[in-house]
């Protein structure tokens, strides 16, 4: 139920307004005064305000200017006994959703109300979703190497510095990137991200810097650039040395000068813009190769922070993995499931060649297979095929497996239920009905695969 906040001075008018939004089904509060209006929009939350103009205490306007002060948010709808198209003006500029002239027609109060809620609720809605859009995901791990990089963006985000953040595919350059904007000067203004890899070199330049309509063939119109964009914000250049030279040479124009000019065009834009570039590669070998400028990398390498790999800091791992089963358990609207310390270490030992990437896609991927509390055993089973080898190196003993003996992926599958449910019946001393709940079947469905894979106890 909504409720409605009505300030006015006559006492019949607050009773008309009342009577008509209470059969409505609308909550209603009056007082008689502004300055009794404002402390109650303090202490308390409402959907809708109503106030007249011209009261005796304090005039309507000021009500309207330091109400929306309080809560900016707040719909006001403005109502006057002395209503010209001038103060209906004034209204709308200093925030007002509507102004209605007393006595209120009944019709178009209702329909004005309902509009206002409406609006109200919709600004609510989409402030609640960019939040959730826009939440950064914290930088997890208590390893001396993540210890150092949180320091490091602590120290270096309030400046203007650029920063090059270095490391491999999945390490978290991106995270890194995202932290040094929201925790700089700069964070109520766009972030603008662009990917230099997945742009074909003769479109990074137009990406970049935009360009004039008619400047190439495909140019219908013109197009703001993503520096433009990224005006009084950051921009994250990502995969920096799979940019063109020609490119690079403009961008190296652009962080001297502070301004850009766009493909086609001939007029100088001045942009304000954080430059924070990430790469996967050794940009130093790349200088030698002739392939990346060092008067750009000497620009953009005023800070250097370096990403680990995940198999440099494997203590994160067990953290790491434990927000994941959390998140994604969420977002599948299911109960968190529980992982034993064996399975932490087995996927400790796995190589790890996707890094963050890789692991989460991993946790993901145990949290379908697996049953309620995911077992060394299920990483073994359902890790990548790279992986039994590695897990044999570092742990004891395990059983390898000769993928050539399957010929075709539904043998494949049989073998993998197989060992599955002889496992699980083996780990509960081959209590059918434990063993059901434990994997979560019908007991009668699981007599059929026993049956149909022939099993039997001491096998």
């Amino acid at each position: 139920m909504a409720k409605i906040l009505i300030i006015d001075d006559e006492r019949a008018i607050r009773n008309t307004l009342r009577e008509i939004l209470e059969y409505e089904d609308y909550e209603v509060v009056d007082v008689d005064n502004g300055v009794d209006g404002l402390e109650l929009i303090r202490k308390d939350d409402y959907d809708l305000v109503l106030c007249d103009i011209k009261m005796n205490r304090m005039d309507g306007m000021e009500v309207l200017t330091e109400g929306q002060a309080i809560k900016p948010d707040l719909p006001f709808i403005m109502i006057s006994g002395h209503g010209t198209v001038e103060t209906a003006v004034e209204a709308s500029k200093k925030g007002a959703f509507d102004f209605i002239s007393k006595p209120p027609d009944l019709n178009r109060l209702l329909i004005t109300v309902r509009n206002a809620l409406d609006r109200g609720s919709l600004v609510v809605e989409t402030k609640t979703l960019k939040r959730k859009v826009s939440k950064v995901r914290p930088i997890l791990g208590e390893s001396q190497a993540i210890n150092k990089i949180k320091e490091t963006i602590d120290r270096v985000a309030p400046t203007d510095a650029r920063v090059l953040v270095t490391g491999a595919n999945g390490s978290g350059k991106e995270l890194v990137a995202r932290w040094l904007h929201e925790k700089s000067n700069r964070a109520n203004a766009p972030l603008i991200e662009v990917n230099c890899a997945a742009i074909p070199s003769e479109l990074i330049e137009s990406e970049l810097f935009g360009h004039e309509k008619g400047s190439f063939t495909s140019a219908i119109k013109q197009r703001i650039g993503k520096f433009e964009s990224a005006s009084g914000g950051t921009l994250f250049m990502d995969e920096i040395g799979d940019m063109s030279l020609s490119a690079q040479a403009k961008v190296l124009r652009a962080l001297q000068e502070n301004k850009i000019t766009r493909v086609g065009g001939e007029k100088e834009i001045d942009v304000d813009v954080r430059v924070v570039a990430a790469t996967n590669k050794d940009l130093l070998k790349e200088i030698e190769a002739g392939n990346f400028r060092m008067d750009l990398y000497h620009r953009l390498s005023v800070i250097l922070i370096h990403v680990p790999p995940l198999t440099e800091r494997k203590e994160d791992i067990g953290l790491l993995t434990q927000s994941f089963l959390e998140e994604i358990c969420t977002e599948y609207n299911m109960p968190v499931k529980k992982i034993s310390e064996g399975a932490v270490e087995a996927l400790k030992a796995l190589p790890w060649t996707g890094n963050i990437r890789e692991l989460r896609n991993m946790v993901e991927r145990l949290i379908i297979l697996s049953d309620k509390i995911i077992t060394d055993a299920d990483v073994k089973l359902f890790a990548n095929p790279a992986a039994p080898a590695a897990v044999a190196a570092n742990t004891a003993a395990a059983p390898q497996t000769d993928f050539n003996q399957f010929k075709n992926f539904q043998d494949y599958k049989d073998y993998a239920e197989r060992e599955y449910i002889k496992f699980k019946l083996e780990k509960n001393n081959w209590n059918v009905s434990k063993t059901a709940d434990d994997i979560d079947i019908q007991r009668s469905h699981l007599y059929s695969k026993i049956e149909k894979y022939g099993l039997k106890r001491g096998e």
